[in-house]
């Protein structure tokens, strides 16, 4: 199955705004019984150091190789490479075996998912808004190959 280069910006806007939605909706949920200064500071700072070090790098790195691709259908996967999904497989494996150990803490799930969510989404709107950038300039390509073909 093969996409347009920029529907694979697309898949990845909704894989990791997916992931993002859903790991975030568990720290809210958690978040109740913790509701307090430190911790909405150490939630945005979870949120700042995985945006900053890993999830907006991973927009840039990607977006650039998708775009890169010369030719303009690709593998409905190749949204991402291994490493990507190597990182997505340990991340979920992970968050899954923390919560059902019970090692982890609930305040830390509240303070630690609600950053780590919201930096996931963040990412997947990126994603979105390249897809969306990507729309605008094929229409601004198509535009100006018709005004060249009409003279």
């Amino acid at each position: 199955m093969k996409v347009k280069r920029s529907t694979l910006l697309l898949i990845a806007c909704l894989v990791w705004g997916a992931a993002g939605f859903n790991i975030l909706r568990l720290g809210v949920l958690a978040y109740p019984a913790y509701l307090s200064a430190l911790n909405f500071a150490l939630s945005a700072l979870v949120f700042a150091v995985f945006q900053y070090f890993v999830f907006g790098r991973l927009v840039v790195k990607h977006t650039a190789r998708i775009t890169g691709y010369e030719e303009e259908r690709q593998f409905f996967l190749k949204f991402f490479d291994v490493k990507a999904f190597g990182i997505m497989a340990v991340m979920m494996s992970g968050g899954i075996w923390l919560r059902a150990s019970g090692i982890a803490p609930d305040r830390f799930i509240a303070v630690f998912y609600t950053g780590l969510g919201a930096s996931l989404l963040t990412a997947g709107i990126r994603f979105g808004y390249q897809f969306v950038r990507a729309g605008i300039a094929a229409g601004e390509e198509k535009t100006a190959f018709e005004d060249e073909k009409g003279d």
